[in-house]
């Protein structure tokens, strides 16, 4: 076997090494020129394998039979490291689980010794040999001088053995942007010239100030109330002026906190439709939406509702009180829908109000009649709560409320003007003339005609009281005039002495009269004696009359359909008529106040949007929203498509007046 051959050896030679005697060199000369003659380099042992040696057997060795030992054992070695770990598991963010790898590393280090070894041709070489004869140049260049090896220092001499210049970089961490970005704040460009008179004007209300504060200190109050009472005074001074300066801001603040706030009816209003119309059979409802209240207004009544044409979420209420033995200031105030917690503007009135009007084109212009009788105008540009115009008893104001205000088209020296009617029995045309409120009479209302006013001493007949009116939508100089006694006039602005038709309406005052927005011959009326009539101007007799079994306040006609109108009743009720739906009863009849008592006073169509305002007896006014039916469009064949426009409004009023005009006629 070659286990024991090798055990064999390996004794001899440590016995050959333990046997050495320093007698042999004879024969070790001898050996070794033999050696050098025949090129064999013999060890220093060899006389010892000359002799026999016996062979040593371990006392633990096996004892194998030949068949054993002539069997032939196949080992295989393999490179795989013994201690490597075989169940190495890694988290997959593929598969989001735990997977086992496959492949392990089996390589161990035992030993690593870095070599020092340079390759000739390398550059690392080539470098080291440029240095080396730079040194060895300089050497000899050197002077031999004490001195100079003294200021000289010697240049350090890399080891040229076992040196290598190595370079190593550290890792840098990536580098990681981080941005916001903000809506930039709004931005306005403000620019003014500053002329002689415009310093001049600032200087001397600077001066003024400087005056006041100086009078002030030389006045020597007698009462330490007198100072408290001062120092109040200049404290809100400042803090209006503080004020000032963020109320623009504050009012934008406002509208957003309560949009959050009403985010719900908000959604209601721009996108809410009434699915359940579909299975009312042509009924409607109304879904309520915001409702407006002052607290400093909580007692008076909505006495007038009005909506700006240009700014269409922006109204006006007038608030008064209809019980006549308890009457006292009134209060103007303007709301927006985008802000339903707090007015927009408030004018205080010493007298109740009972009417106004807003102008088409210059919205910021208001209207406005009093119990009083007065009349005057307000501008929303102007600081202050003062009206810039005011009638009075100089310059002809009436003597008894004015019940009804509105706007004209300008006259021929482009001054505005507007008509009022009073229970005096005038009906009167303001004109803004300057600083001042010009009138004219137009017509002077009379049980018997109208009459103008006639000379000294002539009898005059017993007036009658107006209540409402309204001016013609296309022909300028017709308008109608509703009076206590229940009949409606039709008059002229330039025909005076006499009425154009009377109509015997109602049994009690006419509350309200309006022509409709599409037809020139239609309009209607309401009164206190229950019933809403429309009438055809043309005709004597009503064309419609309905019944609401309680006092109705006011009517008003939609502006997107020639028959549909609403009607408020003092029982808190609001009805909704679509002639050419329904032409016998309401299509909705809805309560819309949360007490009993509460009495509806008046109701306005928002001129674009599909909602109306309802203003009561306790301040309160309540913004309602139309469900698809009560703003139903008829519907197109197919393929034909409908016509748009007024032209169709009319056509749709002059087919249901055809149908009741049909039979007056054949009987004729």
């Amino acid at each position: 076997m070659p286990v024991s051959n090798n055990n064999v050896v390996a004794s001899v030679r440590k016995g050959s090494i333990a046997q050495k005697a320093p007698g042999a060199k004879s024969n070790k000369t001898s050996s070794k020129k033999k050696d050098e003659e025949e090129g064999v380099d013999t060890g220093d042992g060899w006389d010892e394998w000359s002799h026999g040696k016996a062979l040593t057997k371990p006392p633990d060795q096996l004892e194998l039979t030949e068949e054993e030992l002539k069997t032939e054992l196949t080992r295989i070695l393999t490179a795989n490291n013994p201690h490597a770990p075989q169940n190495i598991v890694r988290y997959s963010f593929k598969e989001r689980s735990y997977k086992p790898t496959s492949v392990v590393d089996q390589m161990a280090v035992h030993f690593v010794l870095d070599g020092s070894l340079l390759h000739q041709d390398s550059d690392e070489a080539r470098r080291l040999r440029d240095g080396g004869e730079v040194g060895e140049a300089g050497e000899e260049d050197r002077p031999d001088s004490v001195a100079s090896k003294t200021d000289k220092k010697e240049p350090k001499i890399t080891n040229q053995f076992n040196f290598s210049e190595r370079a190593s970089q550290t890792l840098n961490n990536p580098l990681r942007e981080r941005s916001c970005q903000t809506e930039p704040p709004p931005r306005s460009i403000f620019s003014a010239t500053a002329n002689q008179w415009e310093i001049y004007d600032a200087y001397a209300e600077e001066l003024q100030k400087q005056e006041k504060s100086k009078e002030k200190q030389k006045a020597v109050p007698s009462k330490k109330d007198n100072d408290i009472s001062k120092k109040k005074m200049m404290l809100t001074e400042t803090q209006s002026d503080d004020i000032g300066k963020v109320d623009k801001a504050s009012k934008i603040f406002e509208r957003m906190v309560n949009q959050n706030i009403f985010d719900d009816i908000a959604q209601d209003f721009k996108y809410f439709e009434d699915a359940s119309d579909e299975f009312r059979d042509q009924e409607g409802t109304l879904l309520p939406l915001w409702k407006f209240q002052y607290d400093k207004a909580k007692r008076l009544s909505v006495a007038a509702l009005c909506w700006n044409k240009k700014y269409q979420d922006l109204f006006a209420v007038g608030m008064g009180s209809y019980d006549f033995s308890k009457q006292g200031c009134g209060m103007l105030v303007f709301y927006s829908l985008k802000n339903s917690a707090f007015p927009e503007y408030i004018y205080p009135t010493s007298s109740g109000i009972l009417c106004l009007d807003i102008h088409e084109q210059h919205s910021y212009l208001v209207a406005v009649g009093f119990y009083d009788g007065c009349v005057a105008v307000y501008n929303l540009k102007e600081e202050g709560v003062e009206p810039v115009y005011k009638s009075t008893a100089k310059t002809g104001k009436h003597t008894d409320p004015v019940w009804q205000v509105r706007w004209q088209n300008d006259d021929m020296d482009n001054n505005h003007n507007f008509y009022s009617v009073s229970s005096d029995g005038r009906v009167v045309s303001w004109t803004l003339v300057k600083n001042e409120l010009v009138f004219t009479d137009i017509i002077r209302l009379s049980l018997n005609g109208a009459v103008s006013e006639g000379p000294e001493g002539a009898q005059q007949p017993s007036i009658a009281c107006g209540t409402s009116f309204d001016f013609h939508k296309q022909i300028d100089y017709l308008f109608l005039v509703g009076t206590e006694e229940g009949k409606i006039h039709k008059c002229s602005k330039t025909y005076s002495s006499q009425y154009l038709e009377t109509y015997d309406a109602h049994s009690m005052a006419v509350d309200a009269v309006k022509w409709n927005h599409f037809h020139p011959k239609v309009f209607i009326s309401c009164s206190s004696d229950w019933t809403v009539k429309i009438w055809d101007h043309t005709i004597n007799t009503p064309m419609f009359t309905f019944d609401l079994l309680a006092a109705v306040g006011d009517v008003a006609w939609s502006p997107y359909s020639s028959t549909v109108f609403a009607a408020v009743t003092t029982d808190g009720t609001v009805h909704v008529f679509d002639l050419n739906i329904n032409k016998y009863e309401a299509i909705c009849q809805q309560p819309v106040v949360a007490k009993k008592k509460t009495k509806l006073t008046h109701i306005e169509f928002n001129p674009i949007y599909p909602i109306i305002i309802v203003g009561d007896d306790r301040g309160y006014v309540t913004s309602l929203k139309l469900s698809p039916n009560l703003r139903k469009k008829p519907k197109s064949k197919k393929g034909q498509e409908m016509p748009k426009g007024p032209e169709v409004e009319v056509a749709k009023m002059e087919k249901l007046l055809s149908l009741l005009r049909e039979p007056e006629q054949s009987t004729v």
